[in-house]
């Protein structure tokens, strides 16, 4: 007896201890090194709730969760902030840099740059992500895309608004989708101002894109139509133009700050 419990008793450890050095190996393989935390990955704005109200997201609302960044869009301005995660439980969001445009849904931007900053309590799902204030507002999101973000080439784009600085303008009445182009795979470029047709090539460094000199038709223009053309012209010879492609958005913006925000038709359109 005494020799089977002396058996026994080191036969048990060994298994313990078995167990133990699996554990340790898969705690060692899972360590914060290798494991990124659950959020991380693009997410898609889909509504807020606040003050007893549902603020529906604009399609380009996002955000990019890395480990200890994340970067984003309130919809129409861009944004940075630093992240520290308690585990899959909570994030504290530290706001960083954004932009500051005058934008068309400016509640649900201000809303939204509300309520993403401080602790936020995590509840994930197998594709959602809802974030959670101290107070239950709440930032639902969903891993889905509202809208692949469109190709630059081989697409027409309509310019619907002016960008000066930290304002955007919607074309003036009379104005509204006159200006078009295309630029086709070989970054030649074809469409019109506003009034005159144009073609130009383009030039490409990443997000870059220096236009090269236009080639128009030679009509008198005058009137809104007439003036974004003069925006339009003026813009495109200003040297490169940093490109962002949001779902079916395009903002091409100069060092100076003018810009321009272009849509490309939807598949339905």
């Amino acid at each position: 007896m005494r020799t089977l419990r002396h058996v026994h008793l080191p036969a048990g450890l060994a298994l313990v201890l078995a167990l133990a050095a699996a554990g340790c190996g898969r705690a060692e393989d899972q360590g914060a090194g290798a494991v990124l935390p659950d959020p991380v990955g693009r997410w898609t704005v889909e509504s807020l709730t606040t003050g007893g109200r549902t603020l529906h997201a604009p399609e380009t609302a996002r955000v990019d969760f890395g480990e200890k960044q994340a970067k984003g869009n309130y919809g129409c301005n861009g944004f940075t902030a630093d992240l520290s995660f308690a585990g899959t439980s909570a994030v504290t969001v530290t706001p960083g840099a954004s932009t500051t445009m005058a934008c068309a849904d400016m509640e649900f931007e201000t809303a939204f740059a509300k309520l993403f900053t401080g602790r936020l309590a995590i509840d994930r799902g197998p594709d959602r992500l809802t974030l959670k204030t101290a107070d239950g507002s709440t930032i639902a999101m969903t891993s889905q895309p509202a809208v692949p973000d469109a190709s630059l080439t081989a697409v027409e784009w309509t310019v619907e608004s002016l960008v000066d600085g930290a304002s955007v303008s919607s074309l003036p009445a009379g104005a509204a989708g006159t200006a078009r182009f295309t630029i086709a795979a070989d970054l030649s470029v074809s469409g019109t101002l506003g009034c005159n047709r144009f073609n130009a090539q383009v030039t490409r460094d990443g997000d870059r894109l220096t236009f090269g000199p236009l080639t128009t038709t030679r009509m008198a223009c005058d009137g809104p139509a007439g003036e974004v053309e003069q925006k339009l012209t003026g813009l495109f010879a200003s040297g490169p133009l940093v490109s962002t492609i949001a779902g079916r958005r395009l903002t091409l913006t100069a060092a100076d700050g003018q810009g321009l925000i272009a849509e490309a038709a939807s598949d339905a359109e």
